[in-house]
């Protein structure tokens, strides 16, 4: 059906070319395309009043005028609504590449990374017709290149065998304090996966051989994706199996749900929402331990994951982000600082990474020379410093703009690969770290605290950056990123440091 709008561009869409990619040629029209379409919200103040789910949906979900617009419009254009929901404001629509090119004013090209990853790529603003303009705040899954990385890290660049070195979880655990005397019993741990997948016998070997009843794990496929192992140990499986065992192994009382999605601007998105509004299993804290530099997202996905992070504070979960691997550049090779995002988001507790001696007796920094990779850390781009955050002392930027923006980490734990963790991944047991390892064991953490205070604690960065919020973690003061050096009390490197158990368990379940 051919139709004659006239099409405005949607704000903060735009999206530069892949870095290295090259142009392979025009997408064949005929190809299938899904799309998610992200409708306006509604503010609300952060210090709002706890909502249930289905509060939120009824209070700030999509008006339904919105999402007649928004079906209508996919008539118009021959595009088929596959889903519609109006707590996380998406309207989710399928049609061919030239029926989605015309209806969003976009040209779709085939394109291949340095490292041979064939993507559907755009470049420029997507359009909607006029009158949806003030309806619709983002388009996703036009174009489906790969948006992030897993965040772990192997000693040598290969998956060590048969380590002797390095932690169980369980004494990780044990060094930093946690309480003994629960298990997350009651409560459900979500972690967001891009990619790959894992294996049950796997896991209750894996559980037994450490002492540890097995956890309940399931699997929820978003956007087509599913628990899919590779079957590589240093490939995604790794990033799957180190974040259920560590979440396992700290709250073997708690269910862990992996939501799988595409490794995709759309599938991160999604899945995020998804995990937020799960109104079957709630789950009241978030495990990611997978981003990109700031500078490789658009600002139409740095918003809308930005506001499903704030979502979550206001339904009560807590959301653990990994800090990233590549020090205080995150990767990206132009001379600048870069922080990782979606650890960069003000409504997020960013995890760092350090190195923990075997003794536990000391502790710094994870990165500098010899080191293989760097926790991720500095001050956002994009972000504003946050209220809370305001008398941590956090530095201004050190990029020419010398703007002062959100701090990264707020804390940290072990992270640093040759004192990683004993993870079995594919049937082999193996030596893994990076801050993909922080994030989910300050989930398992926070799922502890929870059973605890018989409530989820939900966002808590306000309560442990107050006064008196620095004796809950213990503080590390050596050590460097690369731009950034470890120092007394808050730092771009660690945060506030690397967690007291039992006293952030005591300080957080006490409304």
């Amino acid at each position: 059906m051919s139709v004659q709008e006239r099409h405005l561009p949607l704000a903060d869409s735009d999206k530069l070319p892949v870095r290295r990619a090259r142009r392979l040629g025009p997408v064949a029209p005929d190809e299938l395309v899904d799309v998610t379409v992200l409708l306006r919200g509604r503010s609300w103040a952060l210090d709002a009043p706890r909502l249930t789910r289905e509060e939120f949906a009824s209070q700030y979900g999509a008006r339904p005028d919105d999402v007649a617009a928004v079906e209508a419009f996919a008539a118009r254009h021959g595009l088929v609504v596959l889903e519609t929901s109006v707590a996380k404001r998406t309207v989710k629509l399928a049609g061919t590449v030239e029926q989605v090119s015309k209806a969003f004013a976009v040209e779709l090209a085939r394109e291949t990374t340095d490292r041979g990853v064939v993507f559907r790529g755009r470049t420029g603003t997507v359009s909607v017709p006029e009158q949806m303009a003030p309806v619709v705040q983002g388009v996703f899954g036009l174009d489906d290149r790969p948006q992030a990385s897993p965040h772990f890290r192997l000693a040598s660049g290969a998956f060590a065998r048969s380590p002797e070195s390095g932690f169980l979880p369980t004494e990780v655990a044990a060094l930093y304090r946690f309480p003994r005397d629960i298990d997350g019993r009651g409560q459900t741990v979500a972690v967001i996966e891009l990619g790959g997948g894992y294996r049950l016998d796997d896991l209750t070997r894996y559980f037994e051989q450490i002492g540890t009843v097995v956890p309940t794990v399931l699997a929820v496929p978003v956007d087509g994706a599913d628990n899919l192992p590779t079957g590589s140990t240093d490939g995604p499986d790794a990033e799957v199996m180190l974040d259920i065992e560590i979440v396992g192994a700290v709250a073997p009382g708690a269910r862990i749900v992996v939501y799988f999605a595409p490794n995709t601007s759309r599938g991160f998105l999604d899945a995020v929402l998804t995990a937020v509004h799960d109104d079957v299993r709630t789950p009241s804290a978030l495990s990611i331990s997978w981003g990109a530099a700031e500078v490789d997202w658009t600002s139409q996905s740095l918003k809308a994951m930005d506001e499903a992070f704030r979502a979550a504070a206001l339904l009560g979960v807590t959301v653990c982000t990994a800090s990233g691997d590549d020090g205080s550049s995150d990767g990206v090779d132009d001379g600048r600082t870069h922080v990782d995002f979606p650890a960069s988001s003000p409504h997020v507790l960013a995890c760092g990474g350090t190195r923990l001696e075997p003794s536990g007796a000391t502790e710094q920094a994870w990165g500098g020379a010899g080191s293989h990779g760097a926790t991720g850390g500095g001050v956002s781009d994009v972000f504003a410093l946050p209220g809370w955050q305001s008398a941590a002392g956090v530095p201004r930027s050190s990029n020419r703009e010398n703007r002062q923006g959100r701090g990264v980490p707020d804390v940290a734990a072990n992270a640093d690969p040759a004192t990683g963790y004993r993870i079995r991944v594919d049937g082999t047991e193996g030596l893994i770290g990076g801050t993909s390892a922080a994030a989910p064991l300050m989930a398992g953490l926070v799922a502890l605290i929870n059973q605890k205070s018989e409530r989820p604690v939900g966002f808590v960065n306000e309560q442990i950056y107050r006064p008196g919020g620095r004796s809950l973690f213990r503080d590390i003061t050596v050590g460097t990123n690369g731009a950034f050096s470890a120092g007394a009390g808050w730092d771009p490197c660690t945060g506030l440091g690397s967690p007291i158990g039992d006293a952030l368990a005591a300080a957080l379940a006490t409304p």
